[in-house]
Protein backbone atom coordinates (compact mmCIF):
# COMPACT_ATOMS: atom_id res chain seq x y z
CA UNK A 1 0.00 0.00 0.00
CA UNK A 2 1.68 3.11 -1.15
CA UNK A 3 -0.86 5.58 0.55
CA UNK A 4 -1.59 6.04 4.70
CA UNK A 5 -5.29 6.89 4.37
CA UNK A 6 -8.15 7.75 1.88
CA UNK A 7 -7.40 11.63 1.71
CA UNK A 8 -3.94 10.67 1.01
CA UNK A 9 -4.70 7.94 -1.58
CA UNK A 10 -6.88 11.01 -2.86
CA UNK A 11 -4.39 13.58 -3.41
CA UNK A 12 -1.86 11.51 -4.84
CA UNK A 13 -4.57 10.61 -7.69
CA UNK A 14 -4.95 6.83 -6.24
CA UNK A 15 -8.70 5.40 -6.70
CA UNK A 16 -9.09 3.03 -3.35
CA UNK A 17 -11.34 0.32 -3.60
CA UNK A 18 -13.25 2.03 -1.17
CA UNK A 19 -14.03 5.25 -3.15
CA UNK A 20 -15.19 2.36 -6.16
CA UNK A 21 -17.41 1.31 -4.03
CA UNK A 22 -18.90 5.11 -3.33
CA UNK A 23 -18.72 5.88 -6.36
CA UNK A 24 -21.05 3.64 -7.40
CA UNK A 25 -23.29 3.36 -4.27
CA UNK A 26 -23.62 7.19 -5.28
CA UNK A 27 -23.39 7.30 -9.15
CA UNK A 28 -20.93 9.91 -8.69
CA UNK A 29 -17.37 10.35 -11.19
CA UNK A 30 -14.95 8.72 -9.32
CA UNK A 31 -12.88 11.44 -10.62
CA UNK A 32 -15.09 13.80 -8.84
CA UNK A 33 -15.34 11.89 -5.72
CA UNK A 34 -11.72 11.80 -5.72
CA UNK A 35 -11.03 15.98 -5.90
CA UNK A 36 -13.65 16.26 -2.85
CA UNK A 37 -11.94 13.61 -0.99
CA UNK A 38 -8.33 15.20 -1.40
CA UNK A 39 -9.91 18.76 -0.34
CA UNK A 40 -11.74 17.41 2.74
CA UNK A 41 -15.08 17.94 1.48
CA UNK A 42 -15.44 13.76 1.36
CA UNK A 43 -14.65 11.87 4.39
CA UNK A 44 -14.96 7.89 4.13
CA UNK A 45 -14.42 6.36 7.12
CA UNK A 46 -12.68 3.21 6.53
CA UNK A 47 -10.27 1.95 9.60
CA UNK A 48 -7.51 -0.51 7.70
CA UNK A 49 -8.49 -3.33 10.18
CA UNK A 50 -12.23 -2.89 9.81
CA UNK A 51 -11.89 -5.84 7.26
CA UNK A 52 -15.77 -6.58 6.34
CA UNK A 53 -16.88 -2.91 6.13
CA UNK A 54 -18.71 -1.65 3.00
CA UNK A 55 -17.79 1.56 2.76
CA UNK A 56 -19.81 4.61 2.95
CA UNK A 57 -18.82 8.56 1.69
CA UNK A 58 -20.08 11.68 3.98
CA UNK A 59 -20.13 14.93 2.62
CA UNK A 60 -20.76 16.77 -0.02
CA UNK A 61 -23.01 15.93 -3.14
CA UNK A 62 -23.32 12.38 -1.52
CA UNK A 63 -26.66 11.15 0.35
CA UNK A 64 -27.50 12.16 3.95
CA UNK A 65 -26.06 9.67 5.71
CA UNK A 66 -27.59 7.78 9.35
CA UNK A 67 -26.16 7.19 12.64
CA UNK A 68 -27.61 4.61 15.66
CA UNK A 69 -25.95 5.22 19.11
CA UNK A 70 -26.39 1.78 21.13
CA UNK A 71 -24.00 0.35 23.90
CA UNK A 72 -23.60 -0.64 27.37
CA UNK A 73 -23.79 1.28 30.41
CA UNK A 74 -23.94 0.62 34.26
CA UNK A 75 -27.85 0.79 34.58
CA UNK A 76 -28.39 -1.30 31.32
CA UNK A 77 -25.23 -3.81 30.54
CA UNK A 78 -26.96 -6.51 27.98
CA UNK A 79 -24.24 -7.16 25.58
CA UNK A 80 -26.57 -9.49 23.54
CA UNK A 81 -29.42 -6.87 23.41
CA UNK A 82 -26.60 -4.69 21.71
CA UNK A 83 -25.34 -6.74 19.45
CA UNK A 84 -29.13 -7.40 18.38
CA UNK A 85 -29.87 -3.76 18.08
CA UNK A 86 -26.51 -3.81 16.08
CA UNK A 87 -28.10 -6.19 13.54
CA UNK A 88 -31.50 -4.71 13.44
CA UNK A 89 -30.24 -1.26 12.58
CA UNK A 90 -27.94 -2.63 9.57
CA UNK A 91 -31.24 -4.72 8.10
CA UNK A 92 -32.76 -1.14 8.66
CA UNK A 93 -30.10 0.29 6.27
CA UNK A 94 -28.71 2.58 8.68
CA UNK A 95 -24.87 2.83 7.31
CA UNK A 96 -23.22 3.79 10.71
CA UNK A 97 -23.26 2.94 14.48
CA UNK A 98 -21.74 4.52 17.41
CA UNK A 99 -20.41 2.41 20.19
CA UNK A 100 -21.37 4.57 23.06
CA UNK A 101 -20.45 2.11 25.87
CA UNK A 102 -19.51 3.76 29.25
CA UNK A 103 -19.49 0.55 31.90
CA UNK A 104 -16.17 -1.47 32.57
CA UNK A 105 -14.18 -3.43 30.24
CA UNK A 106 -15.87 -2.87 26.91
CA UNK A 107 -13.23 -3.54 24.35
CA UNK A 108 -14.92 -7.04 24.36
CA UNK A 109 -18.17 -5.69 23.43
CA UNK A 110 -16.21 -3.30 21.08
CA UNK A 111 -14.73 -6.18 19.11
CA UNK A 112 -17.33 -7.99 18.77
CA UNK A 113 -19.70 -5.34 17.01
CA UNK A 114 -16.84 -4.79 14.45
CA UNK A 115 -16.56 -7.94 13.74
CA UNK A 116 -19.99 -8.16 12.72
CA UNK A 117 -20.69 -4.91 11.20
CA UNK A 118 -20.60 -4.01 7.73
CA UNK A 119 -21.87 -0.33 8.87
CA UNK A 120 -18.67 2.04 9.48
CA UNK A 121 -17.84 2.21 13.52
CA UNK A 122 -17.83 5.01 15.74
CA UNK A 123 -16.40 5.79 19.32
CA UNK A 124 -15.83 8.17 21.84
CA UNK A 125 -12.74 7.05 23.34
CA UNK A 126 -12.61 8.81 26.56
CA UNK A 127 -16.18 7.10 27.95
CA UNK A 128 -14.09 4.26 27.53
CA UNK A 129 -11.34 5.54 29.68
CA UNK A 130 -12.41 5.46 33.15
CA UNK A 131 -13.67 1.63 32.66
CA UNK A 132 -10.28 0.99 30.89
CA UNK A 133 -7.75 2.01 33.85
CA UNK A 134 -10.22 1.97 36.39
CA UNK A 135 -9.25 5.63 37.77
CA UNK A 136 -11.31 8.15 38.57
CA UNK A 137 -11.17 10.83 35.56
CA UNK A 138 -8.78 13.58 38.07
CA UNK A 139 -6.35 10.46 37.90
CA UNK A 140 -6.07 10.02 34.38
CA UNK A 141 -3.12 10.73 32.60
CA UNK A 142 -2.79 12.52 29.05
CA UNK A 143 -1.14 9.86 27.76
CA UNK A 144 -3.41 7.60 29.07
CA UNK A 145 -6.14 9.26 26.97
CA UNK A 146 -4.12 8.84 23.78
CA UNK A 147 -3.52 5.11 24.48
CA UNK A 148 -7.22 4.41 24.69
CA UNK A 149 -7.32 6.60 21.46
CA UNK A 150 -4.81 3.99 19.78
CA UNK A 151 -6.24 0.96 21.16
CA UNK A 152 -10.00 1.90 19.63
CA UNK A 153 -7.61 2.57 16.87
CA UNK A 154 -5.93 -0.86 16.54
CA UNK A 155 -9.44 -2.53 17.01
CA UNK A 156 -10.68 -1.50 14.06
CA UNK A 157 -12.84 1.61 14.71
CA UNK A 158 -13.88 3.70 11.48
CA UNK A 159 -14.04 7.33 13.11
CA UNK A 160 -13.85 8.88 16.57
CA UNK A 161 -15.46 11.43 18.36
CA UNK A 162 -12.76 13.51 20.25
CA UNK A 163 -13.32 16.50 22.11
CA UNK A 164 -10.47 18.60 21.51
CA UNK A 165 -12.18 22.24 20.61
CA UNK A 166 -12.80 22.28 24.32
CA UNK A 167 -9.56 23.90 25.39
CA UNK A 168 -8.69 26.00 28.14
CA UNK A 169 -9.45 29.34 25.75
CA UNK A 170 -13.30 27.43 24.77
CA UNK A 171 -13.59 27.02 28.41
CA UNK A 172 -13.07 30.46 29.58
CA UNK A 173 -15.41 31.77 26.90
CA UNK A 174 -18.08 28.99 28.26
CA UNK A 175 -17.35 30.64 31.84
CA UNK A 176 -17.80 34.36 31.14
CA UNK A 177 -21.24 33.21 28.91
CA UNK A 178 -23.76 31.70 31.70
CA UNK A 179 -25.53 29.09 29.67
CA UNK A 180 -29.43 27.88 30.95
CA UNK A 181 -28.30 24.54 30.53
CA UNK A 182 -24.23 24.46 30.87
CA UNK A 183 -22.68 21.52 28.63
CA UNK A 184 -24.64 18.58 27.98
CA UNK A 185 -22.17 16.48 25.66
CA UNK A 186 -20.94 13.61 27.86
CA UNK A 187 -17.46 13.97 26.44
CA UNK A 188 -17.03 17.30 26.24
CA UNK A 189 -18.34 17.58 30.27
CA UNK A 190 -15.64 15.09 31.13
CA UNK A 191 -12.86 17.18 29.19
CA UNK A 192 -13.88 20.05 30.73
CA UNK A 193 -13.62 18.30 33.90
CA UNK A 194 -10.56 16.77 33.82
CA UNK A 195 -8.92 20.31 32.93
CA UNK A 196 -10.62 22.12 36.00
CA UNK A 197 -9.58 19.02 38.11
CA UNK A 198 -6.01 19.22 37.13
CA UNK A 199 -5.71 23.50 36.07
CA UNK A 200 -3.97 21.66 32.35
CA UNK A 201 -4.96 22.11 29.13
CA UNK A 202 -7.24 19.41 26.95
CA UNK A 203 -4.86 16.61 26.45
CA UNK A 204 -6.39 15.94 23.09
CA UNK A 205 -5.91 19.63 22.12
CA UNK A 206 -2.36 19.94 23.46
CA UNK A 207 -1.08 16.89 21.93
CA UNK A 208 -3.33 16.84 19.21
CA UNK A 209 -0.30 16.27 17.02
CA UNK A 210 -0.04 13.04 18.30
CA UNK A 211 -3.79 12.29 17.83
CA UNK A 212 -3.11 12.95 14.28
CA UNK A 213 -0.49 10.22 13.93
CA UNK A 214 -2.53 7.82 15.39
CA UNK A 215 -5.36 8.59 12.97
CA UNK A 216 -2.83 8.70 10.23
CA UNK A 217 -1.45 5.25 10.80
CA UNK A 218 -4.82 3.04 10.69
CA UNK A 219 -6.69 5.70 8.64
CA UNK A 220 -9.00 6.35 11.49
CA UNK A 221 -11.25 9.56 10.63
CA UNK A 222 -11.54 12.21 13.19
CA UNK A 223 -15.00 13.00 14.11
CA UNK A 224 -14.07 16.64 16.11
CA UNK A 225 -16.90 17.23 18.83
CA UNK A 226 -18.84 20.06 19.74
CA UNK A 227 -18.18 19.75 23.25
CA UNK A 228 -20.48 22.74 23.59
CA UNK A 229 -23.69 21.77 21.62
CA UNK A 230 -26.45 23.58 22.91
CA UNK A 231 -28.50 21.17 25.16
CA UNK A 232 -31.49 24.35 25.20
CA UNK A 233 -32.78 26.06 22.31
CA UNK A 234 -31.98 28.90 24.65
CA UNK A 235 -28.54 28.23 24.34
CA UNK A 236 -28.13 27.84 20.85
CA UNK A 237 -25.74 29.87 18.34
CA UNK A 238 -24.25 31.48 21.46
CA UNK A 239 -20.28 32.26 22.14
CA UNK A 240 -19.24 28.74 23.54
CA UNK A 241 -20.71 27.26 20.34
CA UNK A 242 -19.27 29.58 17.83
CA UNK A 243 -15.85 29.58 19.81
CA UNK A 244 -15.96 26.04 19.56
CA UNK A 245 -16.34 25.76 16.30
CA UNK A 246 -13.52 28.22 15.28
CA UNK A 247 -11.36 26.10 17.01
CA UNK A 248 -12.82 22.98 15.16
CA UNK A 249 -11.97 24.82 11.81
CA UNK A 250 -8.19 25.05 13.10
CA UNK A 251 -7.84 21.38 14.03
CA UNK A 252 -9.37 20.36 10.47
CA UNK A 253 -6.90 22.74 8.75
CA UNK A 254 -3.52 20.61 11.07
CA UNK A 255 -5.59 17.89 10.46
CA UNK A 256 -6.11 17.81 6.71
CA UNK A 257 -2.02 18.90 6.28
CA UNK A 258 -1.42 15.24 7.98
CA UNK A 259 -4.17 13.56 5.44
CA UNK A 260 -6.35 12.47 8.63
CA UNK A 261 -10.11 13.37 7.11
CA UNK A 262 -12.50 14.90 9.41
CA UNK A 263 -15.90 15.42 10.01
CA UNK A 264 -17.30 18.09 12.53
CA UNK A 265 -20.12 17.34 14.72
CA UNK A 266 -22.68 20.18 15.29
CA UNK A 267 -25.81 21.26 17.67
CA UNK A 268 -28.08 19.78 19.67
CA UNK A 269 -31.56 21.94 20.16
CA UNK A 270 -32.20 24.68 18.39
CA UNK A 271 -34.76 26.91 17.34
CA UNK A 272 -35.68 25.99 13.19
CA UNK A 273 -35.14 29.44 12.29
CA UNK A 274 -30.97 29.30 13.58
CA UNK A 275 -30.65 25.79 11.28
CA UNK A 276 -30.33 27.59 8.09
CA UNK A 277 -27.59 30.35 9.60
CA UNK A 278 -25.37 27.32 11.56
CA UNK A 279 -25.10 25.04 8.98
CA UNK A 280 -23.71 28.15 6.89
CA UNK A 281 -21.17 28.89 9.50
CA UNK A 282 -20.01 25.09 10.20
CA UNK A 283 -19.05 25.00 6.13
CA UNK A 284 -17.34 28.50 6.72
CA UNK A 285 -15.52 28.58 9.24
CA UNK A 286 -14.86 24.66 8.69
CA UNK A 287 -13.61 24.98 5.21
CA UNK A 288 -16.14 22.79 3.98
CA UNK A 289 -15.84 19.60 6.22
CA UNK A 290 -18.67 16.95 6.26
CA UNK A 291 -21.12 18.34 9.20
CA UNK A 292 -22.66 15.85 11.40
CA UNK A 293 -25.85 16.74 14.01
CA UNK A 294 -27.47 15.08 16.56
CA UNK A 295 -31.36 16.28 15.80
CA UNK A 296 -31.04 19.10 15.62
CA UNK A 297 -33.81 18.88 18.31
CA UNK A 298 -36.57 22.27 17.54
CA UNK A 299 -37.99 22.23 20.99
CA UNK A 300 -37.51 21.11 24.08
CA UNK A 301 -40.92 20.19 25.50
CA UNK A 302 -41.23 16.74 24.23
CA UNK A 303 -39.63 13.70 25.97
CA UNK A 304 -41.40 11.01 24.58
CA UNK A 305 -41.81 12.11 21.16
CA UNK A 306 -38.01 13.47 20.27
CA UNK A 307 -37.49 11.12 17.03
CA UNK A 308 -39.83 13.69 15.80
CA UNK A 309 -38.21 17.22 17.14
CA UNK A 310 -35.08 15.25 15.82
CA UNK A 311 -36.58 14.50 12.92
CA UNK A 312 -38.02 17.75 12.47
CA UNK A 313 -34.25 19.68 12.65
CA UNK A 314 -32.40 16.94 10.87
CA UNK A 315 -34.89 17.72 7.64
CA UNK A 316 -33.84 21.02 7.52
CA UNK A 317 -30.30 20.76 8.22
CA UNK A 318 -29.61 18.66 5.82
CA UNK A 319 -31.56 20.15 3.18
CA UNK A 320 -29.17 23.39 4.06
CA UNK A 321 -25.71 21.16 3.95
CA UNK A 322 -25.65 18.28 6.75
CA UNK A 323 -24.31 15.28 5.53
CA UNK A 324 -24.99 13.11 8.49
CA UNK A 325 -27.85 13.18 10.93
CA UNK A 326 -27.27 11.48 14.09
CA UNK A 327 -30.42 9.33 14.95
CA UNK A 328 -32.65 10.56 18.17
CA UNK A 329 -35.65 7.97 19.73
CA UNK A 330 -38.40 8.54 21.43
CA UNK A 331 -36.04 7.60 24.65
CA UNK A 332 -34.10 10.58 24.44
CA UNK A 333 -33.95 12.23 27.75
CA UNK A 334 -35.20 9.40 29.28
CA UNK A 335 -33.40 5.65 29.16
CA UNK A 336 -31.06 3.84 27.43
CA UNK A 337 -33.50 3.07 24.12
CA UNK A 338 -34.81 -0.10 23.42
CA UNK A 339 -35.07 -2.22 20.63
CA UNK A 340 -38.53 -0.83 19.42
CA UNK A 341 -37.10 2.87 20.43
CA UNK A 342 -34.29 1.96 18.12
CA UNK A 343 -36.32 1.23 14.98
CA UNK A 344 -38.84 4.39 15.65
CA UNK A 345 -35.54 6.58 15.68
CA UNK A 346 -34.00 4.95 12.76
CA UNK A 347 -36.85 5.12 10.29
CA UNK A 348 -37.60 8.68 11.93
CA UNK A 349 -34.13 10.13 10.76
CA UNK A 350 -34.12 7.78 7.42
CA UNK A 351 -37.11 10.26 6.32
CA UNK A 352 -35.80 13.23 7.23
CA UNK A 353 -32.32 12.49 5.49
CA UNK A 354 -34.55 11.24 2.01
CA UNK A 355 -36.63 14.42 2.47
CA UNK A 356 -33.63 16.37 2.65
CA UNK A 357 -31.91 14.24 -0.28
CA UNK A 358 -34.78 15.52 -2.23
CA UNK A 359 -34.48 18.87 -1.43
CA UNK A 360 -30.56 19.09 -2.39
CA UNK A 361 -31.35 17.43 -6.05
CA UNK A 362 -28.99 14.76 -4.96
CA UNK A 363 -28.99 12.47 -8.34
CA UNK A 364 -31.73 9.73 -8.38
CA UNK A 365 -33.14 10.89 -4.94
CA UNK A 366 -36.77 11.46 -6.25
CA UNK A 367 -37.39 8.11 -7.96
CA UNK A 368 -38.09 6.09 -5.26
CA UNK A 369 -40.85 8.63 -4.57
CA UNK A 370 -42.21 8.12 -8.18
CA UNK A 371 -42.18 4.47 -7.71
CA UNK A 372 -44.44 5.02 -5.07
CA UNK A 373 -46.43 7.57 -6.65
CA UNK A 374 -47.01 5.50 -9.88
CA UNK A 375 -47.93 2.33 -7.32
CA UNK A 376 -50.73 4.64 -5.80
CA UNK A 377 -52.37 5.64 -8.82
CA UNK A 378 -52.27 1.92 -9.96
CA UNK A 379 -53.84 1.00 -6.91
CA UNK A 380 -50.83 -1.70 -6.57
CA UNK A 381 -50.45 -2.47 -2.70
CA UNK A 382 -48.26 -5.05 -2.90
CA UNK A 383 -45.75 -2.62 -4.48
CA UNK A 384 -46.44 0.20 -2.03
CA UNK A 385 -45.84 -2.54 0.25
CA UNK A 386 -42.63 -3.52 -1.36
CA UNK A 387 -41.38 0.35 -1.25
CA UNK A 388 -42.27 1.71 2.02
CA UNK A 389 -39.56 2.73 4.24
CA UNK A 390 -41.48 0.34 6.92
CA UNK A 391 -43.38 -2.16 4.92
CA UNK A 392 -43.98 -4.16 7.94
CA UNK A 393 -45.77 -1.52 9.98
CA UNK A 394 -47.62 -0.41 6.28
CA UNK A 395 -48.97 -4.03 6.36
CA UNK A 396 -50.29 -4.16 9.78
CA UNK A 397 -52.05 -0.95 9.20
CA UNK A 398 -53.93 -2.28 6.33
CA UNK A 399 -54.26 -5.16 7.73
CA UNK A 400 -55.92 -4.50 10.90
CA UNK A 401 -59.01 -2.34 9.18
CA UNK A 402 -60.44 -4.49 6.08
CA UNK A 403 -62.21 -2.42 3.46
CA UNK A 404 -65.55 -2.68 1.97
CA UNK A 405 -63.51 -2.20 -1.78
CA UNK A 406 -60.42 -4.31 -1.25
CA UNK A 407 -58.59 -1.63 -3.78
CA UNK A 408 -59.65 1.42 -1.61
CA UNK A 409 -58.38 1.67 2.04
CA UNK A 410 -61.32 1.82 5.31
CA UNK A 411 -60.84 5.63 4.62
CA UNK A 412 -62.44 6.33 2.21
CA UNK A 413 -63.62 3.08 0.82
CA UNK A 414 -65.43 3.52 -3.09
CA UNK A 415 -65.32 7.86 -1.91
CA UNK A 416 -61.60 6.52 -3.09
CA UNK A 417 -60.65 9.53 -4.90
CA UNK A 418 -57.77 7.65 -7.20
CA UNK A 419 -60.44 4.68 -7.90
CA UNK A 420 -62.71 6.77 -9.00
CA UNK A 421 -60.53 9.04 -11.09
CA UNK A 422 -59.48 5.75 -12.69
CA UNK A 423 -62.63 4.74 -13.45
CA UNK A 424 -64.05 7.35 -15.14
CA UNK A 425 -60.66 7.68 -17.06
CA UNK A 426 -61.12 4.32 -18.32
CA UNK A 427 -64.65 4.87 -19.12
CA UNK A 428 -66.21 2.62 -16.40
CA UNK A 429 -69.14 2.86 -14.52
CA UNK A 430 -68.58 4.45 -11.07
CA UNK A 431 -70.39 2.67 -8.50
CA UNK A 432 -69.88 4.14 -5.25
CA UNK A 433 -73.13 3.08 -3.17
CA UNK A 434 -73.55 -0.12 -5.36
CA UNK A 435 -72.14 -3.64 -3.83
CA UNK A 436 -70.44 -4.50 -6.92
CA UNK A 437 -66.66 -3.28 -7.97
Amino acid sequence: MNYTTQMDAAKKGILTEQMKAVAKKENMDTAKLMELVAKGRIAIPANKNHKNLEAEGVGEGLRTKINVNLGISKDANDIDLELEKAKVAIELKAESIMDLSNFGKTRKFRKELIDMSTAMIGTVPVYDALGFYDKELKDIKASEFLDVVKTHAQDGVDFMTIHAGINRETAKTFKRNPRLMNIVSRGGALMFAWMQLNVKENPFYEHFDELLDICAEYDVTLSLGDACRPGAIMDSTDASQIKELITLGELTKRAWKKNVQVIIEGPGHMALNEIEGNMMLEKKLCHGAPFYVLGPLVTDIAPGYDHITGAIGGAIAAANGADFLCYVTPAEHLRLPSLDDMKEGIIATRIAAHAADIAKGIPGARVWDNKMSFARQKLDWDTMFELAIDPEKAKNYRSESKPEDENSCSMCGKMCAVRNINKVLNGEDLNILRNDK
